[in-house]
């Protein structure tokens, strides 16, 4: 089982990921409140999705009193998993590892990133 700090450093790569992309990956960012929980840890990372880049993110106890506009949810393997290259997006939402709640403009600007 992934812990906090492997979670938190997981999300800071995907950040710098971002970050450093180039060209339509970076421009699909939507500028969004985002939360990631992690359900083994209940526990939620929220942030902004902005410039590229996931900013100003801290962690809550269980799930956040306000939702976020792009709503992520996964075991914190899961997440060290994906960030590391070794875990399919596709294939961990296909197989409900993964779930994603926001509009559907959003998914599919967030496709590109993901």
């Amino acid at each position: 089982m992934a812990t906090l700090q492997e979670c938190r450093s997981a999300l800071d790569r995907f950040s710098a990921n971002l970050a450093g992309s180039q060209g339509d990956t970076r421009a699909a960012a939507p500028d969004r409140s985002l939360s990631c929980r992690i359900t083994d840890l209940d526990t939620t990372f929220v942030g902004r999705l902005t410039g590229g880049s996931i900013r100003d993110v801290t962690t809550v106890a269980g799930v956040p009193e306000q939702q976020a506009q792009i709503r992520l949810s996964m075991r914190g393997d899961d997440l060290v998993a994906l960030v590391a290259g070794e875990l399919s997006f596709t294939k961990a939402w296909a197989a409900g590892r993964v779930t994603v709640q926001a509009s559907l403009p959003d998914l599919l600007r967030l496709r590109t990133l993901l």
